[in-house]
């Protein structure tokens, strides 16, 4: 007899993000007469309020190809999914500029392939994965996760990847290490965000992050390529991006070209730029408040209008506690945020 178990952290058909949505964004600004130069950063929760409604009136071009899966024992493949198309139009990816569409648009002639990406430092087996690798190497499984912004919006995605213990097995770290680094494609003639700071959001590229090696190595992080049953988008960070669920997005870094394990705590992008808004860690905490904006509650992205979207509360872990919280055991989550 077949007992079907059910994991802490998978999505039920109440957590999906509905069909209807979104594409509003400049209509309403028009009648709320607010002009686009008003608008904050994108880092700040407020452009992404109004980003959610974006009408994006160009088509991009899909040439990604299908991809086989296994069935993953880390999320329920019967659960319905986050539509297609919210996932791959409402982005952060600063390489490609700050409003949420621009990326769908700037990154549709990105080229991914070919693609290398190092693991190296201190490691006994260094090597170095291409394009074709990053699909043959390991089994693909399709695992369903929430995903929390640090903007406190959210969305379920059904990513397709292989754990990133695969591959740090596989180089077979050193005694010495702790960390891992990683590091973004850095390449301006094709990611203009990278070219331009009033594009880029002022960052320092490439873009960089990194993790303790025992959240590296716990079976929920995730190396993605694909979603949708097909290989990722690249404003959706192709060839290859992480995937931390219990982290807030910008954890987990896009286009990746390297992975060093290190013996100290890596620099990380966003915690470079303003240290006391973003935190090595960047665990969801409901707790923990951004400086400028509450994390007690997210917007669910796919549904309502600019006045009437919906709001949910934010679960400790983004609901993987059950999970991941022992990693943090004495660790006091205010300070180390």
């Amino acid at each position: 007899m077949l007992i079907k178990r059910t994991n802490k952290w998978d999505l039920s058909e109440n957590d999906v993000t509905p069909e209807s949505i979104y594409h509003q964004r400049r209509d309403i600004l028009k009648k709320l007469g607010i002009a686009a130069a008003s608008l904050p950063l994108a880092s700040n929760a407020t452009a992404g309020i109004f980003d959610v409604f974006s009408n994006n009136d160009q088509k991009t071009i899909d040439n990604r190809r299908p991809l086989s899966t296994i069935k993953s024992p880390l999320s329920d493949p019967n659960l319905s999914l986050t539509p297609e198309n919210k996932i791959t139009q409402y982005n952060n990816f600063y390489e490609f500029g700050t409003d949420k569409s621009s990326p769908a648009i700037r990154a549709e002639n990105f080229v991914t392939d070919p693609w290398q990406v190092k693991i190296d430092g201190l490691v006994n087996k260094p090597l170095t994965l291409n394009y074709d690798d990053l699909f043959s190497l390991f089994p693909l499984e399709e695992r369903i996760y929430r995903l929390r912004c640090v903007e406190a919006w959210s969305m379920n995605v059904p990513w397709i990847g292989f754990s990133l213990s695969d591959i740090i097995k596989r180089a077979d770290p050193t005694s010495r290490a702790k960390y891992v680094a990683f590091q973004t494609l850095y390449d301006p003639k094709q990611m203009p965000g990278q070219a331009s700071r009033s594009l880029g959001g002022g960052i320092d590229y490439p873009y960089v992050e990194g993790l303790r090696l025992d959240e590296a190595l716990h079976p929920l992080t995730l190396l993605s390529v694909g979603l949708y049953g097909k290989t990722l988008p690249p404003q959706n960070g192709a060839p290859i991006r992480l995937v931390v669920p219990w982290k807030y997005g910008f954890k987990s870094i896009k286009s990746i070209v390297r992975i060093t394990l290190t013996d100290k705590q890596p620099p990380t992008t966003w915690n470079m730029l303003a240290s006391d808004e973003y935190g090595f860690y960047a665990n969801v905490n409901p707790t923990v408040d951004h400086p400028r904006w509450s994390q007690a509650s997210e917007r669910f992205i796919g549904e309502g209008n600019i006045f009437s979207s919906r709001r949910q509360p934010t679960t400790m872990f983004n609901g993987y506690a059950d999970a991941v919280a022992s990693l943090y055991k004495g660790m006091d989550l205010k300070r180390n945020y």
